[in-house]
């Protein structure tokens, strides 16, 4: 009977009466180097990290991580087949702070041809905790004629908000080769090059009457909220946890040790995040998730809209429209418009950045602070690397995250420092892109008395596997937008009608990677207006689409029915955005 391979209690452990010389490493590349991980709660399965591959994101994270330009190695990447054309092995190694935690299993999954979800086939492959390095030999896993491109990698946990560091490596056949990763040193945060780059973020001071009255409050000991609103950046996504590593988070503290009183206790955090939407969806969810229905005042609204809004239909007029929702309530709240980044340098501070002159907004862009030494070498002066910066092509690091919590603290003491402006903002001028939006309130399941009259028809059903986001200091997610309106196989071909006066109409439906879910047809008084397939996105998440935009408000028939071809899936309609 063959031994296992588990120590049995009392044996003695004897090396190899004549080890083997070790073999040479194979020359190989960093997908992932020293990146923090958090076990995330899943609907299915263990609490995991993932970390998607699709597109053209394994290439980034090669060229950007593993410093790979070699474009004959790139383009191998971009399929299943030439993945193992390319790549011998895969090490593995994940470090948690007591070594001797559970193992996390690593899983590395492939999409399939047929069913992108379900054909392809996976490798999984448990891990100490120690930092020792699993190495998984492509020829011992030969994987499936059905795979056709990487899909994701996943790190699975037994608890949700476990954390661990973890690096993998590409080895690859012999034949071909890539230079040698040089490691950095760690970011030199308290050194005065550092300080340098931070004061290059102050894009413009503003009027600051409303930042310093909230401030003086503050020092008052009066209470004093600080908000954010915005995508997965301002989500949290790429820190490490998630609710406490955050820029918002980050930067409220930064607030709070500056102005609070009593430890900071009269300093409160409203934190609105939801990845992949833009200020369109924004300003519909204002009143709901900043405000929470009349609940709280914020005396500080930071916007982070700056890397999601070329998803915005109206290109600024949802931005500025939401700007001007925020900055027209009686409490005078101030607006700080904060401009992120994506790894490729771009933003839209270019289209947004006027709407924040145009108001004297202060403005922070962390663009300016980082893009142009991203460029020097560490002997030409780098302070910290896209490598360092970035956990992914779109989001920061841990150390990503604070450089932008510093360069709001720096707008902050900054502010703190100069005299109070006089004037009061002006809010009653031409618009620069557009204002159409400002008034846009939220109707769904909860939010519909006298907004309009509908019939749900085979919308009968209500969703609950939902896009849910870390909220205020949560490290649970929250559903976004829970009170919907869902089709289901079960519940009939009837469509849903909504009868509405109102200038404008925006839908909120949701997308999804599950072939259970299908197409519908929106019609406006009759005639289609698009027809929404939630598979466009593919992942489960809120999607925006204007229905209709008018200069005067009048009564429209909306009309939602599944595709004659997809009666019998899914469709669920999270809500609509209205201005009267």
């Amino acid at each position: 009977m063959e031994k296992n391979n588990e120590l049995i209690a009392g044996e003695q452990i004897e090396g190899p009466k004549a080890p083997k010389d070790p073999a040479d490493r194979r020359n190989g590349f960093f997908v992932l180097y020293e990146t923090a991980i958090e076990a995330t709660a899943r609907p299915e399965g263990k609490p995991s990290q993932e970390v998607y591959l699709e597109g053209s994101y394994l290439i980034d994270k090669t060229r950007f991580i593993g410093g790979v330009t070699d474009k004959a190695i790139l383009e191998l990447l971009g399929s299943s087949a030439g993945f193992r054309k390319l790549v011998h092995s895969i090490g593995v190694s994940v470090r948690r702070t007591n070594a001797q935690e559970d193992p996390v299993t690593f899983l590395l999954q492939h999409w399939g041809k047929t069913s992108k979800y379900e054909t392809g086939s996976y490798l999984r492959v448990p891990c100490p905790a120690d930092g020792s390095e699993v190495i998984l030999k492509l020829a011992d896993n030969p994987g499936s004629e059905e795979d056709d491109v990487l899909g994701k990698f996943a790190f699975e946990f037994n608890h949700a908000g476990e954390l661990a560091i973890a690096s993998v490596i590409f080895y690859l056949h012999d034949g071909y080769s890539v230079p040698e990763l040089i490691l950095e040193p760690p970011v030199a945060f308290e050194s005065n090059e550092y300080q340098k780059i931070i004061t290059q973020s102050l894009l413009h001071a503003g009027n600051n009457k409303r930042l310093k009255a909230a401030m003086n409050k503050a020092i008052k000991g009066e209470e004093v909220t600080i908000a954010y609103i915005g995508g997965s950046i301002t989500q949290g996504a790429g820190a490490k946890p998630i609710h406490t590593e955050c820029y918002a988070y980050q930067s409220y503290l930064r607030f709070k040790d500056l102005f609070g009183t009593n430890g900071g206790e009269n300093i409160h955090f409203v934190k609105a995040g939801v990845g992949g939407t833009p200020s369109e969806l924004g300003v519909i969810r204002y009143e709901r998730d900043i405000l929470r229905d009349g609940s709280v005042t914020p005396d500080i609204v930071v916007v982070e809209f700056a890397v999601n809004d070329e998803g915005d239909e109206t290109k600024g007029n949802c931005f500025e429209s939401l700007c001007l929702k925020i900055l027209s309530a009686d409490h005078q709240p101030a607006v700080i418009l904060l401009f992120s980044v994506f790894m490729n340098d771009w933003n839209l501070q270019d289209r947004l950045s006027p709407i924040g002159r145009h108001y004297n907004l202060p403005m922070v862009s962390v663009k300016d602070a980082v893009s142009e030494q991203f460029r020097l070498s560490k002997a030409e002066g780098n302070i910290i690397s896209k490598r360092q910066f970035f956990y992914d092509i779109y989001h920061p690091t841990n150390e990503g995250h604070r450089v932008m919590a510093d360069c709001l603290a720096y707008l902050f003491t900054e502010t703190h420092k100069s005299l109070m402006n006089e004037d009061e903002i002006l809010l009653d001028q031409r618009p620069v892109i557009g204002n159409d939006f400002t008034g846009t309130l939220l109707l769904d399941r909860k939010n519909y008395i006298d907004a309009g009259k509908i019939e749900v028809g085979g919308f009968s059903g209500i969703d609950t596997d939902l896009q849910r986001v870390e909220m205020d200091a949560d490290s649970h997610g929250t559903p976004e937008f829970p009170h919907n309106w869902m089709h289901s196989r079960a519940s009939g071909e009837e469509s849903f009608k909504l009868t509405i006066t109102s200038k404008n109409l925006i839908l909120v439906y949701k997308d999804s990677g599950s072939s259970e879910f299908g197409k519908a047809d929106i019609f406006v008084d009759g005639s289609l207006a698009v027809t929404a397939d939630p598979h466009v996105n593919n992942w489960t998440h809120c999607n925006p689409v204007i229905l209709y935009q008018n200069e005067a408000s009048s009564e429209h028939q909306i009309e939602i029915k599944m595709v004659p071809e997809d009666q019998d899936k899914c469709f669920t309609i999270l809500g609509f955005g209205y201005t009267l």
